[in-house]
């Protein structure tokens, strides 16, 4: 099974869950070289922390650069932000 076949299924998994039904055309099937990545469920969890993006439901309190400079702390990392306001 190709990585572009393996890419599909993990986005139909995605969508059914979600309720919905998607239909695929495949113009053709290439595997891209994985020195440029691999797909989310094969990636190893300090990959996913060191690139990852946190949904976070901020609760009212603290501002928005404790809870970066938390999420920095908790995770040891040297750079985060925050995109957008956190405020409620």
């Amino acid at each position: 099974m190709g990585l572009a076949e393996k890419g599909l299924i993990f986005i139909d998994k995605i969508t059914t869950h979600a309720g919905f039904k998607n239909e695929w055309i495949v113009l053709r099937e290439d595997d891209t070289s994985p020195d440029y990545g691999v797909l989310p469920y094969e990636r190893k969890i300090e990959d996913h922390i060191r690139n990852g993006v946190i949904n976070l439901d901020k609760p009212p309190g603290p501002t928005s650069h404790e809870v970066v400079a938390w999420i920095k702390k908790m995770f040891g990392l040297e750079r985060a932000g925050h995109g957008g306001t956190l405020e409620p």
